[in-house]
């Protein structure tokens, strides 16, 4: 194994420390746990919303906590849920007298200490509840969304959610546009390689150098198959055939798309595939609204990328219009 740290124990703790003294203008520790992390920005009367989940993604989950969308996040280990107690500690730090709206990915860990964290937060009469981004088309058939697991679409319900939350909406309509958009986005992924955990100090999986693997999840789920290596426009067919098999759009309808990296994708590539997705989108008659092209929930190292596609509606468009400013992300007003 060849990677940039110190030691693998340490791998987590030293990246939070690089983020906090770079960035210490917009996000700061809760406390000395490094793993509790917050914006500096905190507005009363304004909902909260946090978001957890293991580290090895990044930007994701932390790298959306900033202004006009995350208030606080919960780091876990290199692909481990965070602990319920953390989670509560960044509940107490963000909440601002409106409720914790809770936004994550669709992972056993992470639900269980969360329910946990906001059993605890009732205590100190902290209103939470919990929505889960399940955007995997590739990991339950349709009519099982809720066992799907959550990955690179979940981006769309933090702007949208961060956008609502910033108007001075009520806990309930939070929620209910982070729901509204969890509903409309589908994503497909591939694997061209594996990753390595450092503390594992392995790949955790196998793909062949001229193999890809289908459906795969971020954190090396299996997929749908793997089979020789495809072409771009091969790959944008596969993954938008599946996407819009699961969610038609109707005549009028516009879409916004996500071309995520997956860790060592160069960046000419996930444009060479959004070119063929565009193409496809076109032929289906799918306007498209806005474009996001790089790297937004990431896995290590792993070659690979994600295609997202959300169904708009004006108020989404309206929200995902709305300027944002975090430390990985910037949306200027559209």
């Amino acid at each position: 194994m060849k990677k940039i740290l110190n030691t693998p124990e340490s791998y987590v703790e030293d990246m939070l420390s690089g983020i906090y003294k770079a960035h210490s203008d917009m996000v700061k520790p809760v406390s000395e746990d490094l793993r509790c992390y917050q914006s500096v920005r905190k507005l009363p009367g304004k909902v909260a919303i946090v978001t957890g989940g293991g580290s090895g993604h990044l930007p994701l989950f932390l790298g959306y906590v900033g202004q006009g969308m995350l208030d606080g996040c919960a780091v876990g280990g290199v692909f481990q849920s965070p602990s319920a107690e953390e989670m509560y500690e960044v509940t107490k730090a963000v909440d601002s007298g409106a409720g914790v709206l809770y936004l994550f990915g669709n992972y056993s860990g992470d639900i269980l200490n969360f329910e946990m964290a906001g059993e605890l937060a009732e205590m100190d009469d902290i209103k939470t509840c919990i929505v889960v981004g399940n955007d995997d088309v590739a990991s339950a058939p349709k009519g099982n969304e809720n066992v799907r697991r959550g990955v690179a679409g979940i981006f769309f319900m933090y702007k949208c959610a961060g956008a609502k939350a910033d108007e001075k909406a009520d806990l309930d309509q939070v929620k209910a546009i982070a729901e509204k958009v969890g509903s409309r986005v589908r994503t497909m992924g591939f694997a061209l390689s594996p990753c390595i955990i450092p503390e594992v100090g392995h790949p955790n999986f196998t793909v062949a150098d001229d193999e890809i693997s289908i459906g795969m999840g971020i954190h090396g789920e299996p997929g749908i198959r793997t089979e020789k290596m495809l072409t771009a426009k091969e790959i944008a067919k596969e993954a938008l055939d599946a996407i819009l098999a699961d969610m038609p759009f109707k005549s009028g309808e516009q879409a916004a798309v996500l071309i995520n990296g997956l860790g060592s994708t160069p960046l000419d590539e996930l444009y060479i595939i959004y070119d063929a997705v565009a193409d496809i989108l076109k032929d289906n008659k799918i306007d498209v609204f806005k474009v996001w092209v790089g790297e937004f929930a990431t896995s290590m190292e792993m070659a690979g990328a994600s295609i997202s596609v959300l169904r708009l509606d004006d108020e989404i468009k309206a929200l995902l219009s709305k300027p944002a400013y975090t430390p990985f992300y910037s949306n200027p007003q559209l």
